[in-house]
């Protein structure tokens, strides 16, 4: 089943916010991913975020690529404006979408595969754009839906499920994020909800490139030693007419920990994400110090997790092309089409 509708019947006496909106009204369908998936809580925390923001979910457009991280838009804010993309393409769409009506809210689901292989051109010109955007790549470092190949956000020297080692150098988005000129760049984990959210709602709330690269590691895929038995292998020499996968549940993973601090969080497979949340003393503002940051805690086998990087006084790409006030969308034909006169004007500043 590609869709399962979530009962509309609730308990008459849900929290409401001051929009008349309960919880349940962000979500969308029940998910269809493995259970115990870092997707699905990503897609809990926005719906806690939009819920807490009192944000109409008829204002808020979501969009999406291919892959795993692009099926989560199905599961939370079911009344809002969806569309889902082309392998790679969702930063395009959404920019065209942006640039005809600025009014809507816009949030970018993709994930590693998505956005650092094939999408790798699109990240980097919404970026460098300055789309207002919260743009939100769920990164378990692997292709999910085809069963497990290093993505390019892999860290060298990582194992596959099938022991492969991997010897590329990983890409990490959040530095390019940084390099290429976001306004907001956030790094979290999908099983810490109490840092995401903020995250995501302070993302929202950014009038200008918000980027969030959440870890969310896969259930079914996690650095497990090679087999004759595992997917890949069996689907290369078996000859059979059609193809099963049997996943089983697992738990999912959540973690609490202090600013400041190291946590090493153990995965389903028996290997360890370590996780270094930001001091409280850390300086937002300064993009330099973000990355040089970053790479010396990287150098040690650490995850810098937070709020990284905020430029206080962002503008987005309609400031940047200097837009009219009015929506695209909703300019009328004396606007659109403003007679042969001004075309001259133009012609005669091009001779």
């Amino acid at each position: 089943m590609t869709f399962l509708a979530k009962p509309k019947l609730h308990h008459p006496e849900l929290h409401k916010n001051s929009l008349g909106y309960t919880r349940r009204d962000y979500e969308g369908a029940i998910s269809t991913l493995c259970a115990g998936c870092g997707h699905d809580s990503i897609s809990a925390a926005i719906v806690r975020a939009c819920f807490e923001l009192e944000l109409p979910p008829h204002r808020i457009a979501k969009l999406s690529g291919i892959g795993c991280s692009s099926k989560t838009p199905t599961y939370f804010l079911g009344a809002s404006h969806g569309f889902n993309s082309v392998h790679g393409r969702m930063p395009s769409v959404l920019t065209g979408a942006n640039l005809a009506n600025k009014d809507l809210i816009y949030l970018g689901v993709s994930g590693d595969g998505d956005s650092a292989s094939i999408g790798l051109g699109q990240f980097a010109h919404a970026m460098r754009r300055g789309v207002n955007m919260v743009y939100i790549v769920e990164n378990n470092g692997v292709y999910g839906l085809t069963k497990g190949q290093f993505s390019a956000t892999s860290d060298k020297g990582a194992k596959s499920k099938r022991g492969v080692v991997n010897s590329d150098e990983a890409i990490d988005l959040v530095g390019m994020a940084l390099q290429l000129g976001a306004t907001f760049v956030a790094r979290s984990f999908s099983g810490d909800k109490a840092q995401l959210v903020p995250l995501i709602e302070a993302a929202l709330k950014h009038e200008g490139a918000a980027f969030i690269d959440c870890l969310s590691p896969c259930v079914a895929f996690n650095n497990h030693e090679g087999s004759t038995k595992s997917f890949d292998y069996v689907r290369e020499h078996n000859a059979a007419m059609n193809y099963l996968d049997v996943i089983t549940g697992r738990e999912e993973i959540t973690v609490d920990y202090a600013p400041g601090s190291v946590e090493m969080v153990t995965q389903h497979d028996g290997s360890t994400l370590r996780l270094r949340k930001l001091h409280t003393d850390y300086d937002l503002h300064d993009r330099v110090s973000a990355l040089t940051y970053m790479q010396e805690r990287h150098a040690v086998g650490e995850i810098v997790t937070g709020l990284l990087y905020v430029d206080p006084n962002p503008r987005d790409l309609h400031g940047h092309l200097k837009t009219s006030d009015t929506p695209l969308n909703a300019l009328q034909e004396d606007a659109l089409v403003p007679g042969s006169s001004a075309l001259a004007k133009i012609n005669a500043g091009l001779r």
